[in-house]
């Protein structure tokens, strides 16, 4: 296992991002081949990471999937690396409702990765040093590297933390970044309106690596984490298992992906890869996919943003219609499914047609629906009856003609977080589109099955 550090926070907000974006990028600076990773459902800040390293960053996740699946992707991610960095989600023990399941704390264990702890240190003095005691208590299985204290006023300030903490915990305080307006990461990067043009850009990375090589001691902290590699070494892992493909030629996949369509698993796109797929990218707000693409699969992110080019892309719009009329499979989720219906309607009340090949009115609203869901797979669809598989729901928007929703073939029965169930999954032919980002990898026969229909059809579309 190569040297591997999760970076967590004691809650959400506490700059964890920041200091992960860092942390990143300050060790590729140095010459190092760093693979990023996330913890959940979460598909922004994996964008960040890929901008700090030059390396696709995957998320990992307790809830969707099994341990010996999560350690599968870690291991097949960190090929080629020096080390591994982790961003956890919300605070360290924070999970599944109140339970650990999802939580950043089980992944590090799942791992057996040490945890680099940030707290907000405004408004604390003597208190934080209660606060870490109490993180590095809760959990006697986990084991820290240290703390980071972020957004500390002065020298004064961090000596006050670090003089309360020396006989109280074990763990060190690594260092304090102080308040720098400059370099915190703006809220709405953070947040659902943050699309591909909006990054944080080089030199914005760059001034966050800068903040943490001049405030903490990165060879202590790189000395410290060869000390903490597990010793014996962890059980062995099974790899994961290689595919048999039977077909006679490669699938080609259409993927949706520029500023419009940019959310996407990299785990859903390797699962399809080792089936036996070619993945193409197009980017439906400039050009249209490609003639002799076989499905396509347009995954979430912000249509609201692009819809008058998206509806202007007449080409596209087109393309995709034929596709659907020779019965080539199209699969959408999230913003994805958006573009399959017929219309969207901003908050503000203006709105666009778009492909109409599902009929559907969306509405944009004001207030989030998200949470975890596992979706049963309905007769009637494309999907084999019966299976389950999990995902994760971010949304902005609602379906807003229920009767026409009502009218055609639902595929997912889904039981949400909360325990409430509900239909979803909008097919008509062979168009499936729904609000919920699928993990592939939580039931591999589900998406096997989606990629075999591609057998059906060889059409070539004009």
């Amino acid at each position: 296992m190569i040297p591997t550090v999760v970076v967590a926070g004691t809650h959400s907000g506490v700059g964890k991002t920041s200091v992960a974006i860092a942390l990143m990028r300050a060790w590729t600076r140095r010459g190092w081949v760093v693979q990023p990773f996330k913890v959940g459902p979460d598909f922004i800040d994996p964008g960040h990471h890929r901008r700090a390293t030059g390396r696709p960053s995957h998320n990992l996740d307790g809830w969707m999937l099994p341990k010996a699946t999560n350690q599968a992707l870690f291991d097949r991610a960190v090929a080629g690396a020096d080390v591994a960095v982790i961003e956890g989600a919300m605070g360290l023990f924070d999970g599944y409702g109140d339970q650990e399941a999802g939580s950043t704390a089980e992944l590090a264990k799942w791992l057996n990765a040490p945890v680099v702890l940030v707290l907000d240190g405004r408004g604390l003095s003597r208190s934080g040093a209660a606060l870490i005691w109490g993180y590095e208590t809760f959990d006697p299985d986990l084991r820290f590297l240290g703390a980071i204290c972020n957004q500390v006023g002065s020298g004064t300030h961090l000596d006050r933390i670090v003089g309360a903490a020396r006989d109280r915990v074990r763990m060190p305080i690594l260092g304090g970044v102080p308040r720098d307006e400059a370099a915190l990461i703006d809220r709405r990067h953070l947040g659902l309106k943050m699309a591909d043009e909006d990054q944080l850009g080089e030199g914005y990375i760059d001034r966050l690596a800068d903040l943490l090589e001049t405030h903490l001691d990165l060879d202590q902290l790189w000395q410290r984490l060869q000390r903490e590699q597990p010793t014996p070494k962890p059980e062995p892992r099974a790899p994961i298992a290689p595919i048999a493909v039977s077909r006679r030629s490669p699938r080609k996949i259409g993927i949706a992906r520029d500023r419009a369509f940019c959310f996407y698993y990299e785990a859903n796109l390797d699962f399809l890869r080792d089936r036996g797929a070619e993945l193409v990218e197009f980017s439906p707000l400039v050009d249209r996919p490609p003639a002799d693409c076989d499905a396509l699969y347009l995954g979430g992110g912000y249509p609201e943003l692009y819809l008058d080019q998206l509806a202007n892309n007449t080409d596209c719009l087109t393309a995709i219609r034929q596709m659907a009329a020779a019965g080539k499979p199209i699969y959408g989720e999230c913003g994805g499914f958006i573009y399959l219906c017929d219309r969207l309607t901003l908050a503000e009340g203006a709105g666009r047609s778009l492909l109409g090949l599902l009929p559907l009115q969306i509405q944009m609203t004001r207030r989030p629906k998200l949470g975890y869901v596992e979706a049963t797979i309905a007769p009637g669809g494309p999907l084999p009856s019966g299976e389950t598989i999990r995902g994760h729901r971010f949304h902005y928007s609602e379906v807003a003609n229920l009767e026409a929703a009502g009218a055609i073939a639902q595929c997912y029965d889904l039981l949400t977080s909360r325990g409430d169930r509900l239909t979803e999954g909008y097919c008509v032919g062979s168009v499936l589109g729904s609000y919920v980002h699928l993990h592939f990898a939580s039931n591999p026969q589900v998406m096997t099955a989606w990629l075999d229909l591609t057998e059906s059809s060889d059409l070539v579309v004009p």
